[in-house]
């Protein structure tokens, strides 16, 4: 059996929720991943074309970390929660990504969101970390049991 960690981001909450279910079922470790300066609600209103999360996304700022203390080298298997911003990953999940070496490890994506799908998101994000193989997980809307990750 492999030892696997869920590392989530969440801005507000929703994922949070998903990801401690995801770790608890499938008996994974749990770690947040955070930025330095966290996101408050007005940040994260897309409808707003000032918010902090719309001027990211249009300079392509991958925000900093907060810490790099989620130890993946401990891991085999990373289950990648995060919701979908702009029909992908948030940039802070490339930050994440960029602060460890991920070569031979198997990422499974899990995502939250208000309509979107994965989309190219596998394939944008696996261009990041090229020795590590990525799979598509999940989306966690209304998914009431982890029970089939749980052999990964």
């Amino acid at each position: 059996m492999s030892k696997k960690l869920v590392a989530y981001f969440s801005a507000s909450g929703v994922t949070a929720q998903k990801a401690k279910a995801l770790a608890e079922e499938t008996g994974a470790d749990l770690y947040e991943i955070k930025p330095e300066t966290p996101y408050s609600p007005a940040d994260i209103k897309w409808t707003n074309p000032l918010a902090r999360c719309n001027r990211e996304w249009i300079k392509k700022t991958k925000p900093a970390l907060a810490d790099t203390n989620a130890k993946v080298e401990d891991y085999d298997t990373i289950f990648l929660t995060f919701p979908i911003w702009y029909y992908t990953a948030p940039l802070i999940i490339k930050s994440f990504l960029a602060a460890y070496n991920f070569d031979g490890k198997k990422i499974v994506l899990f995502a939250t969101s208000g309509g979107s799908d994965f989309g190219k998101t596998a394939k944008n994000l696996q261009a990041e970390v090229p020795g590590a193989s990525i799979l598509e997980g999940a989306m966690l809307n209304g998914v009431t049991s982890f029970q089939e990750y749980s052999n990964l």
